[in-house]
């Protein structure tokens, strides 16, 4: 997803002179470098100074210009909230926020650089566009798509190599779900790197004979409620799958435009704790996001509503 990133920052930088990025010392892995290096004049470096990176990106959007601005997710969320909320949001400038090293992924830096607030964060202020895509394919299309729409966005990328889900010829759609596989026991809608283990907990499944659809919903803001009203009313269980935690996050905003019928929404995520250090796939399998812990969690649920 970095790499992606940088290499349609660069695309857009050719394309378009009024793109302006900015960084926060880090440009080497959030992958803005290669940007910095073929347009010094439009790059910025602002050193370890999150919140003043929010308040140059807010102040030089204010000029016309369409500014992205890269840090890692836990800084861009915490850290520079305040200049978020005020300076970005609230005028509606033309700010990109792209994060990098989400949830789990940041793996080895510790609790302290896993950010598991971020979206309730960003979900809750007013204006703010949230996105957290699946695959280095969607992200491609996000960093197009965001660069033509005004206003404020803030996108949650992965550290490490994601899986390849989605077809080439793939277009993002701003407040759009997409339906990745049918199914007729369940489904399970997952956002960012959460939607190719839900694509694997599925396969689990099927071969015990259950079968359960996966939706893949990186637009968190705006939500496709449309899509997820038709989900309600077809399946018995939802499952939200998101490497966040459970409250305020993506399970939530499901939560929030669920009709009230007969369908059971089942929220799987970090369970209202601090990160640790460890690689990625530890930390999945420490905090019960692997493939394996997750099937178990559906099946305690299932089994206990059938007691």
């Amino acid at each position: 997803m970095r790499d992606v990133y940088g290499e349609v920052l660069l695309e857009l930088g050719k394309n378009r002179s009024d793109i302006v990025v900015l960084d926060a010392d880090i440009s080497k892995s959030t992958k803005t470098i290669n940007f910095a290096k073929n347009f010094p004049e439009r790059f910025f470096d602002v050193g370890i100074a999150e919140a003043n990176l929010m308040g140059i990106a807010a102040g030089i959007a204010s000029t016309g210009k369409t500014v992205f601005a890269s840090t890692f997710t836990v800084f861009a969320s915490g850290r520079a909230y305040d200049q978020v909320r005020q300076s970005i949001a609230y005028p509606e400038r033309n700010v990109k926020i792209v994060a990098t090293h989400s949830g789990l992924t940041a793996g080895e830096d510790g609790a302290m650089h896993q950010s598991f607030e971020d979206i309730a964060l960003m979900r809750a202020i007013p204006n703010m566009r949230v996105i957290s895509p699946c695959d280095g394919i969607e992200t491609r299309s996000v960093i197009r798509k965001i660069a033509s729409i005004p206003g404020p966005f803030y996108v949650r990328l992965a550290r490490p190599p994601i899986p390849i889900i989605l077809n080439s010829s793939y277009q993002f759609e701003l407040g759009k779900g997409i339906i990745l596989k049918e199914g007729t026991d369940g489904v399970i809608v997952a956002c960012g790197i959460m939607t190719h283990i839900a694509l694997e907990v599925s396969t689990l499944f099927s071969s015990e004979g259950i079968d359960l659809g996966v939706v893949n919903m990186s637009s968190i803001k705006p939500i496709d409620v449309e899509l997820i009203k038709a989900l309600a009313y077809k399946y018995k269980y939802i499952i939200s799958c998101e490497d966040h935690n459970v409250i305020g996050g993506f399970g939530s905003a499901i939560a929030e435009v669920l009709p009230s019928i007969n369908t059971k929404l089942i929220r799987i995520g970090i369970e209202d704790t601090f990160g640790d250090s460890g690689k990625f796939e530890e930390l999945l399998r420490f905090y019960k996001l692997d493939p394996s812990s997750i099937v178990y969690k559906i099946k305690e649920v299932v089994v206990s509503d059938r007691v």
